[in-house]
């Protein structure tokens, strides 16, 4: 009997395409929908149609899951708190955790499935056989590193992992690209999100005026010696090692190097000063299992970053990570991923720079 797989359908051409190579293969599929309750204005949502006429092409059936209140209540809560205190979130790290690989999967188990199925780009592999490994996965990297999505899902217990099929492993964007254009997909030529989805295109500092308004909340620009060098419109809207949009001038270029919460203030300085070396990581997860003494991995501080050498000593509930080199922009509210060659081994969100 053919396993039964539930692909998470997201209107897009990865999704899509997983669901055609799973039924290529012999599964027995369906096609699964989140709706966040995402609307520009009345207009229907226009994903949620495009995976009905993929599903449709297919012969496949198609469900639509109500997660609204858990993505507002797990998700947005988080990002918008995150912002309050002076912090740059990663909604996708949570919403992978929490709801695509959480909540869905169980509405995927109620509708009969065994698995659920993804367009992600990343790689599970089973260790059923090995002795000291007995029935565990490790999640690796895509074999299309330009695409590799493993930072996103560094959160994935095993128990997660055990019930998860990403289709496009081993495939570029540029073969999936053209296996849409193959299986005649009405979503072939579809451009990809670029955005967070819950932004519906518009910036994100627009979604925290209208969601925070506390936020606008004017406050000094200051140098590390306290000088007042301008005024900022509210801490929500700025991150890290931003240098666009401060409205100061000292001759030289200046990033913002730290944001002070209580006082409600950016520090700014040079490039060089916004170069750290150590910081703290809370709520730290091992996929295997969490380490118990000092180790050397690679560790990449946010999605765009190259990942650099560093050693992570373990901590009660947390974890201190000391970069060899130091790195531009240590971001509170990122998250740090470690890596051994292109095994994620874990990782947690950044929660205070130290030096």
């Amino acid at each position: 009997m053919a396993l039964r797989v539930a692909v998470a359908m997201s209107g897009g051409v990865d999704s899509s395409v997983a669901a055609c190579l799973l039924k290529q293969q012999g599964f027995d599929i369906f096609g699964i929908t989140m709706d966040f309750g995402i609307r520009k204005g009345s207009a229907p949502n226009k994903n949620i149609i495009d995976a009905k006429r993929v599903c449709a092409k297919l012969g496949i059936k198609h469900y639509v899951v109500n997660l609204k209140d858990s993505f507002k209540g797990i998700v947005i809560k988080d990002f918008l708190n995150e912002y309050l205190s002076g912090k740059t979130p990663n909604p996708c790290v949570k919403c992978n955790q929490y709801i695509k690989f959480g909540i869905l999967i169980n509405n995927a188990k109620a509708l009969g499935a065994d698995k659920i199925a993804t367009g992600h780009y990343a790689r599970i592999v089973h260790l059923s056989g090995s002795k000291t490994r007995q029935q565990e996965y490790l999640l690796k990297k895509a074999g299309d590193l330009s695409k590799d999505q493993s930072y996103f899902l560094y959160r994935l217990s095993q128990a997660q992992l055990k019930n998860i099929i990403f289709p496009l492993a081993g495939f570029t964007k540029q073969q999936v690209r053209e296996l849409a254009v193959k299986f005649k997909l009405p979503v072939a030529k579809k451009a990809d999100s670029q955005e967070i989805c819950f932004l519906a295109n518009s910036d994100y500092r627009d979604f925290l005026k209208k969601h925070i308004p506390q936020a606008l909340k004017k406050g000094l620009i200051t140098d590390e010696k306290a000088n007042v060098l301008g005024q900022h419109n509210g801490i929500a809207f700025y991150t890290i090692g931003q240098r666009q949009g401060l409205g100061v001038s000292r001759g030289y270029p200046l990033y913002i190097n730290r944001i002070d919460v209580k006082k409600n203030q950016l520090v700014v300085g040079t490039r060089e000063q916004a170069c750290k070396k150590s910081f703290l990581i809370k709520k730290a997860h091992f996929i295997l299992g969490p380490i118990k003494k000092k180790v050397a991995l690679k560790v990449r501080i946010r999605y765009n970053h190259k990942e650099a050498l560093a050693d992570i000593l373990p901590l009660r509930g947390r974890c201190k990570v000391v970069f060899r080199k130091a790195q531009f922009a240590i971001t509170p509210g990122q998250s740090a991923v470690f890596y051994d060659k292109d095994t994620v081994v874990g990782g947690g969100f950044i929660e205070r720079v130290i030096s």
